[in-house]
């Protein structure tokens, strides 16, 4: 089955489903503040794990002690898809109080 872009209300079911993910512009997005840089840094080679693992990777960023990443789907043109939102929920399952932000 082909991936297909989601509705614009499908996008916004599924955010209200994951706190502290929005969407901004043509990407869901989210950032999360840690208690130091070790942290935030372990954080991103969890979500690089889990990028591989689903052969889908997000713009992703560290701070001093924050995480931010964003994605779409380039295969369909820059879109949001199942894939954002599988990623973005495989990541909230380790984030740090599940919505620390």
């Amino acid at each position: 089955m082909a991936l297909a872009p989601l509705s614009q209300k499908e996008i916004e079911d599924r955010l209200a489903e994951l706190p502290g993910w929005s969407l901004d512009g043509d990407r869901i997005a989210r950032s999360y503040r840690l208690g130091s840089h070790f942290a935030a840094t372990a954080m991103v080679v969890h979500i690089a794990q889990v990028q591989e693992e689903l052969d889908h990777h997000s713009d992703l960023s560290l701070g001093y002690n924050t995480v931010s990443l964003s994605v779409n789907t380039h295969s369909v043109g820059g879109a949001v898809t199942d894939k954002d939102f599988e990623l973005a929920r495989r990541v909230e399952e380790f984030a740090p109080g599940h919505g620390a932000s």
